[in-house]
């Protein structure tokens, strides 16, 4: 039996519905360790075969890969692993596989819920009617019904939410120069360029990866684009939006809306207009997972483990190469 451990900030987090199962095949010889405790006691990963970790892993530099010799393979519970990952791990040859495509779900589902309220203008109506403390008129709305879902980036959740949005009568189009169309075909997708998705859009989502080539990629001449009574919605990096062009734009273009999970830097500066204005929704990068639904990633590692015991490809696994544009 392999020798592992658990080592991250919330062990019962991830893995308290799993963690009996996975030392059915695991002999785990110390508790939960954090990426305090590691440091220090490094004795402790002598033995080690696997790791089980999470948010909260310690990075895997030459000073831990030295004391873990004997190092198989990481299961990381979590998301992107830009960075924890170094080039001694990645010359060391260790399978690393990540639960991202957990972490994905509760992401399409916040984008899903805010993509069908902006068609209808809904933040629009809670805004107002607690400002004027009345039911507020209606007013025109795009809704669900034949109007235009722009999706920038068609990665993992990009794809998931074009997926989703089959059941819904809505054009979806989308900016991806990585993406045949072939591909787009199969997801039911229109290819436009960048320009043309700001133009047409009701509604723009972002998916895009934060990487040297995306920061900024969102920039006020593209938000100044948008239809009257738009709305962008951002779960995927704050870099990927230039914050001031956009603040500028959504000065002028009080008919817009802005629902931010993610800015940059995360949190806003303290007195940045994005906690003022009306026309802009914060929340606090709550699309991922949180509370109960980070025990998916936990199945979803006991699952890598499985596949890992009996030799065959891990689902997941994460290259050097992939690691460099995810998210």
């Amino acid at each position: 039996m392999l020798k592992g451990l658990f080592i991250l900030d919330d062990f019962n987090l991830i893995y308290g519905s799993v963690h009996e199962e996975i030392k059915k095949y695991i002999d785990v010889y110390a508790e939960p360790q954090t990426k305090e405790s590691i440091q220090q006691n490094p004795a402790l990963l002598a033995d080690t075969e696997v790791i089980f970790s999470g948010w909260g892993c310690p990075v895997l530099d030459d000073n831990l890969l030295m004391a873990a010799p004997h190092l198989k393979a990481l299961f990381y519970g979590a998301g992107s692993i830009k960075h924890i990952t170094t080039d001694a791990f990645w010359e060391r040859g260790i399978p690393i596989t990540s639960a991202f495509a957990a972490n994905a779900v509760p992401v399409v589902e916040y984008t899903l819920s805010q993509i069908l309220f902006s068609l209808k203008q809904g933040w629009s109506y809670v805004l107002k009617t607690k400002k004027e403390q009345k039911h507020i008129k209606k007013m025109e709305v795009p809704g669900a019904y034949h109007s235009t879902v722009g999706i920038v980036s068609l990665g993992m959740i990009g794809r998931k939410v074009c997926e989703i949005l089959k059941q819904f009568d809505v054009h979806v189009i989308a900016y991806d120069p990585f993406v045949s169309k072939e591909d787009a075909e199969k997801l039911q997708v229109e290819l436009c360029s960048l320009e043309e998705l700001f133009q047409r859009s009701d509604v723009v989502s972002l998916h895009t990866p934060w990487i040297k080539e995306t920061v900024g990629l969102i920039n006020g001449e593209l938000i100044s684009l948008m239809k009257h009574n738009a709305t962008l919605i951002n779960t995927s990096r704050g870099a990927v939006v230039n914050e001031q062009e956009m603040i500028e734009v959504l000065k002028l273009r009080s008919d817009l809306f802005a629902v931010l999970d993610v800015t940059y830097p995360e949190p806003p500066i303290d007195g940045s207009p994005l906690f003022t204005m009306d026309n802009v929704i914060l929340t606090p990068h709550i699309a991922g997972s949180l509370s109960q639904e980070c025990q998916r990633m936990g199945e979803y590692m006991l699952d890598e483990l499985k596949l890992y015991l009996q030799g065959k490809p891990l689902q997941w696994e994460i290259t050097r190469e992939k690691a460099l544009i995810m998210a």
